[in-house]
């Protein structure tokens, strides 16, 4: 099907002036679109915040409904230009408003508060499409609670999800603007739901895929993936291209810009995933495709809030299933291992969720000692052809000179050489490793 899965974060439909912006650049967009929004800047927050309130003070809860509503009404005043769509789109919040005051006065723990977060979304693509026919297009929203489903492990139900929205897009096909609703779902018992890892990017990655788009697009408020944190080093580089695979490993390791799960869906489908800045919409951004990018180095990307534990043991001397146990441990706690290194009588790993660390230290006590400490970040250094020549791990390490690192990977991708620090060395060795982009072979 010819048709380009467009979303944009909520940042970029953040306030009705960036909303209009919006509807500008879709505008220059040819052909059939299915756009994917997520819901206005801090509205997340604020839904988060208010089903918490919920829990404990039901009656505070509805004044922060109230709140909400009188900030919206100011966002529907500044939208729309003739009185008749200004009565619609507040027509569109009391509905919405009295929607949340209901689930605040019956609020029942975790399917209430996902009922009240999946409103973000549902608000902002009714009030952009509103906008829409306001200016003469001809859109359509197709509700995704009707075909995004996930099963009970809570991942993305693919044939469904194609099975279910093709209807949607194979009739009234003169409408070229189809909107949709990011992040939310059902789950496998047909709740509300919602994708959590990567929302709304996720959920224009699973369609662009299930529906074989020319092109999936993420419009955000950075000019595309940069070879290092801008927000840390003064001179970064935007890069125009990268590989499924550093575009994963750098997503993994802490470039904010997208999350990794997003990329899987189009690397499978084959899809080109492209990064758009919604704020300067002629730059090119980063296309990220099949094809190798032929660099040595590409990006360094660091991850905080880590946790080192090390699991020591006699027994593990020559002893096979020792790491199937360790693992093991993990899996029973569902917390996922960023890096691991190992010698004869110790394993070393990485995690960043410490929801569960005081139960997996207690478990992997009853057959090892285990140490574990917070306080570090890795730094990930990103390449497609990152061991072709010694030199640039050289330079990587001779960069890193007076900075401890407390664990080294490499090998375990050629596309990844990674290495813990405490974070307190994150900035000195995020500014150091940026010189190796220096060298006119490296820059991006």
């Amino acid at each position: 099907m010819e048709i380009k899965v467009i979303k944009f974060g909520g940042t970029s439909v953040g306030n009705a002036e960036r909303m209009i912006q919006v509807v500008e650049i879709l505008s220059k967009v040819e052909g059939k679109k299915l756009i994917v929004l997520s819901a206005m800047a801090g509205t997340t927050n604020a839904l988060v915040d208010l089903a918490e309130t919920a829990a404990a003070d039901p009656s505070r809860a509805l004044e922060k409904v109230n709140s909400l509503r009188h900030h919206y009404g100011q966002v529907v005043q500044n939208l729309f230009e003739n009185e008749e769509m200004i009565n619609s789109g507040q027509q569109v919040l009391t509905e919405h408003s009295e929607n949340l005051e209901k689930l605040v006065s019956v609020y029942t723990q975790k399917n209430t508060t996902r009922e009240i977060l999946a409103v973000g979304e549902l608000l902002s693509t009714r009030l952009f499409a509103l906008k829409c026919k306001e200016l003469g297009i001809k859109v359509r929203v197709i509700p995704a609670l009707e075909f995004m489903v996930i099963d009970a492990k809570g991942e993305p139900a693919l044939g469904t999800i194609k099975r279910k929205v093709l209807p949607f897009l194979e009739t009234r096909s003169d409408e070229e603007w189809l909107i949709t609703q990011g992040y939310v779902c059902r789950n496998h018992n047909g709740e509300v739901d919602n994708l959590k890892r990567g929302g709304s990017d996720y959920t224009a990655t699973i369609l662009g895929a299930v529906l074989e788009a020319s092109e999936i697009q993420i419009w955000t408020d950075i000019d595309g993936v940069h070879n290092n944190d801008p927000r840390i080093v003064k001179s970064t580089i935007p890069i125009r291209y990268l590989s499924y695979r550093e575009a994963a490993e750098l997503a993994y390791f802490g470039a904010k810009i997208l999350h990794p799960a997003c990329v899987l869906p189009a690397e499978k489908s084959g899809v080109p995933l492209r990064l758009k800045y919604t704020l300067e919409p002629d730059k090119p951004g980063t296309l990220i495709g099949k094809d190798t990018s032929k660099r040595a180095i590409t990006a360094i990307a660091a991850k905080d809030g880590i946790y080192a534990i090390k699991i020591y043991s006699h027994r593990m001397l020559m002893a096979y299933g020792f790491l199937r146990r360790v693992f093991q441990v993990f899996e029973n706690h569902r917390t996922s291992i960023d890096m691991i290194t190992t010698s004869e009588v110790a394993v070393s790993v990485t995690i960043d969720e410490a929801g569960a660390l005081e139960d997996i230290i207690q478990e992997l006590s009853t057959f090892a000692e285990v140490e574990a400490v917070g306080g570090y970040s890795i730094i990930c250094i990103v390449g497609n052809a990152l061991y072709d020549d010694p030199a640039y791990v050289h330079d990587i390490f001779s960069r890193l000179e007076g900075i401890p690192l407390r664990m080294v990977s490499m090998g375990g991708s050629r596309y990844n050489l990674s290495v813990l620090v405490k974070s307190i060395y994150k900035e000195k060795a995020l500014v150091q490793l940026n010189e190796v982009f220096l060298d006119a072979r490296r820059n991006c």
